[in-house]
C-alpha cells in the first residue's frame, strides 16, 4: 500500500477523492469560503461605500473640479486662449463676438449667475458684472428680430424658420445636431438626450453656419429642456441677430425656391450691427476693460488648481501663483490656529483625564461604578446644552467671574475675558471631548495587574518610582489610543468653536462650514476639507513612526 502511494506520488500530483488534484480541490473550497464570507459582508461594503464613501468622494474631487467656465462659454474660452493678457490690450473682436452669443445663451437657461458666482470668488465684483450683463445681453437681439419681422413678415412664424432650418428630407448636419445636444447637456448638467423631430440642414449649416449653430441650440434647449416642439415656437431673438449679420456677406445663389425667397428678402433688411465690443461696454463698461477678460482665461480650464491655492492664502494670475493681499490672508493663520489649539486640548484631556482613569481602574467596583456614571454623565446632555452652559458660565458677568469677585481674587471692574477668545474654546472643548480620553486609558489601566507595583515596591522601589517605571509604560497605550481619538475630533469641531471661540477661537472646520452654508464656495471648502484629511493623515503617519499604531490599545 504505502508504495503504490509513494509511486503515484511519484507519477503525478495527490488526487482528491473526486478524482480532481489535491492542490486544485483545495484552492476551489478556499475561493468559495472568501466568497461566502463576501456575500455576508456585502451589504455593509455596499451601504458605506453608497452613503460614505462616493459622497465624500464627490465632495473633495470639487476642489479640482472647474468646467463650469468651459460649460457656460465655451466658444469664448476657445477664443480666448489664444489672446496674451500680458500685453496689455483687450482680446480681439471675435471673443467679444463669442462672449455676446454664449452669454445669450447662458442668459436664457438662467446660468450666466451661477458662473458669475464662481469667477466672483477669484475677482470681486465679476457676480454683479454677469447678473447685469444677462439682464440686458438680448436688447440687439430684440431689436433685430424686430427689424427682420417688420420688414419679413413671415419670421414671425415660427414655422416658417422650422421649416428654413429642419432638414427634412434633405441632407441633415447630424454632427452639428451632437454637438449641440452636448453644449446644452453640458450647460445644464443633464443628457440632453430627448427625442426630437428636428435635425438642422447641412444646407444651411454651410450658407448659414453661425444661424443654424443658434437656431439648432435653440431647438435642442427647447425640445429636451423645456419639453416643448420647436416647430411651432419662435427662436430666440439670437437667431434673427445671426441671420440678419450672416445675410451682410452670405451668397445665396445656390439656394432656389421659398427659402431663397425668404432670405433674400431678409438680405434687403437693413439693419446695422455696431463692433460686439461696443455692444458689451454700454451693457457694462467693465467689459472695455482687461480684468474681466484675464479673469475668464485664467480659469478657464475645467480642472484647478486655484482652489487649493486660495486654501493657503495664495491665487492664481496670469503670470502665475501669486499670495493673497496681506488683508485677505486668513487660513493659514486658522490652520495653524486648528492644530496648536487641537494639540493644547489633547494635553489638557491627558492630565484631567489621566488621574480619573487611574481611579477608575483602581477603586472598588462599588465606587468606580459610580465615578463611571459621572464620566458617561455628559453623554447624556446635548452637545449644545453643554457648550452653552459655559457660554453662560465664563461670560464677564458669568457664574465663575462672580465667583472671583465674591472672593476677592478679582476686581469687579477688571472682570476676566474667558469667552469669545481661544481660552474659551480651549476649556469648552476639553470639558466635552474628556470623556473619550478617560475611557480608552481607564480600559488599558484595568488590564495592568497590581501585583507588578507590588512587585516592584517589594524590590525597592519607592511609590513614584513604581508607577514611572512600572504602571505609566503599560497605560501608554491608552494614552496614544485617546490621544489620537480626541485630537481627530478636536480638529474637526465647529459647533462649539462657533458658539464660545469668537473671532480668536474658531477653527478652519468653521470656515469650512461657512464656505459649505453660507458662501456656497464648495471648491474652496472641498480644498480646506482635503488639506486638513491629508494633515491629519500625515500626523497619523508620523504618530505610527515614533509610536507605532500597533501599541495603540482599548483594552
Amino acid at each position: 500500500m504505502s508504495n503504490a502511494l509513494n509511486q503515484d506520488a511519484e507519477n503525478g500530483p495527490v488526487m482528491a477523492a473526486d478524482g480532481t488534484p489535491l492542490k486544485r480541490s483545495l484552492a476551489r473550497a478556499l475561493r468559495r469560503q472568501k466568497g461566502r464570507a463576501l456575500l455576508l459582508i456585502a451589504p455593509l461594503l455596499i451601504f458605506v461605500l453608497v452613503t460614505f464613501i462616493v459622497p465624500i468622494g464627490s465632495m473633495l474631487f470639487r476642489s479640482v473640479e472647474n468646467d463650469i467656465v468651459a460649460n457656460t462659454l465655451p466658444d469664448t474660452v476657445q477664443r480666448l486662449a489664444s489672446w496674451d493678457a500680458t500685453s496689455g490690450e483687450l482680446p480681439a473682436e471675435g471673443v467679444y463676438e463669442a462672449m455676446y452669443y454664449d452669454l445669450f445663451v447662458a442668459a436664457e437657461a438662467k446660468r450666466h449667475t451661477r458662473l458669475g458666482s464662481r469667477l466672483n470668488y477669484e475677482e470681486s465684483g465679476i457676480s454683479s458684472l454677469f447678473r447685469q450683463s444677462g439682464r440686458k445681453i438680448d436688447d440687439l437681439a430684440k431689436d433685430a428680430t424686430k427689424a427682420l419681422e417688420s420688414a419679413v413678415p413671415a419670421f414671425k412664424d415660427g414655422e416658417t424658420w422650422y421649416a428654413l432650418m429642419n432638414a427634412g428630407n434633405d441632407e441633415a448636419n447630424s454632427g452639428l445636431l451632437s454637438a449641440m445636444r452636448g453644449r446644452i447637456g453640458r450647460l445644464n448638467d443633464s443628457s440632453a438626450s430627448g427625442e426630437m423631430d428636428f435635425a438642422p440642414s447641412a444646407l444651411m449649416a454651410d450658407i448659414l453656419p453661425l444661424t443654424t449653430r443658434s437656431y439648432t441650440e435653440w431647438a435642442v434647449y427647447e425640445a429636451t429642456e423645456e419639453g416643448r416642439d420647436p416647430a411651432t415656437r419662435d427662436p430666440w431673438e439670437l437667431v434673427p441677430l445671426a441671420l440678419l449679420q450672416e445675410l451682410k456677406t452670405a451668397d445665396l445663389s445656390g439656394l432656389t425656391g421659398t427659402h431663397a425667397e425668404l432670405l433674400t428678402q431678409a438680405q434687403a433688411v437693413n439693419f446695422d450691427i455696431p463692433p460686439y465690443s461696443e455692444v458689451l461696454a454700454d451693457i457694462d463698461p467693465e467689459w472695455g476693460t482687461i480684468l474681466p477678460w484675464e479673469t475668464i482665461q485664467t480659469h478657464s480650464s475645467k480642472y484647478t488648481a486655484g482652489y487649493f491655492l486660495n486654501a493657503v492664502d495664495a491665487q492664481k494670475t496670469p503670470e502665475g501663483y501669486a499670495w493673497q493681499p496681506e488683508d485677505k490672508q486668513i487660513l493659514l493663520t486658522l490652520f495653524g490656529r486648528t492644530l496648536f489649539m487641537s494639540m493644547v486640548i489633547t494635553c489638557s484631556c491627558i492630565m484631567l483625564g489621566y488621574p480619573v482613569a487611574w481611579l477608575l481602574a483602581n477603586l472598588p467596583t462599588a465606587k468606580a461604578n459610580l465615578l463611571m456614571i459621572l464620566v458617561l454623565l455628559p453623554f447624556w446632555t446635548s452637545l449644545l446644552v453643554r457648550t452653552s452652559a459655559w457660554k453662560v458660565m465664563l461670560q464677564q458677568q458669568g457664574v465663575i467671574n462672580d465667583v472671583l469677585v465674591w472672593l476677592g481674587l478679582v476686581d469687579d471692574a477688571n472682570r476676566l475675558i474667558m469667552i469669545n477668545n481661544q481660552f474659551g474654546t480651549i476649556v469648552a472643548m476639553t470639558h466635552i471631548l474628556l470623556p473619550f480620553m478617560i475611557l480608552p486609558m481607564y480600559s488599558v489601566m484595568q488590564t495592568v495587574p497590581p501585583s507588578y507595583l507590588r512587585a516592584a515596591k517589594s524590590l525597592g522601589a519607592t511609590n513614584w518610582t513604581a508607577f514611572w517605571r512600572v504602571y505609566f509604560p503599560q497605560s501608554i497605550p491608552g494614552i496614544g489610543a485617546g490621544s489620537i481619538l480626541v485630537f481627530i475630533l478636536s480638529i474637526g469641531y465647529y459647533i462649539t468653536p462657533e458658539i464660545v471661540g469668537g473671532t480668536k477661537g474658531v477653527f478652519i472646520s468653521n470656515r469650512i462650514a461657512y464656505h459649505i452654508s453660507s458662501s456656497l464656495n464648495w471648491g474652496l471648502a472641498a480644498a480646506l476639507g482635503s488639506i486638513l484629511l491629508a494633515v491629519v493623515l500625515l500626523l497619523y503617519w508620523c504618530y505610527d513612526r515614533i509610536v507605532g499604531i500597533d501599541n495603540v490599545k482599548l483594552g
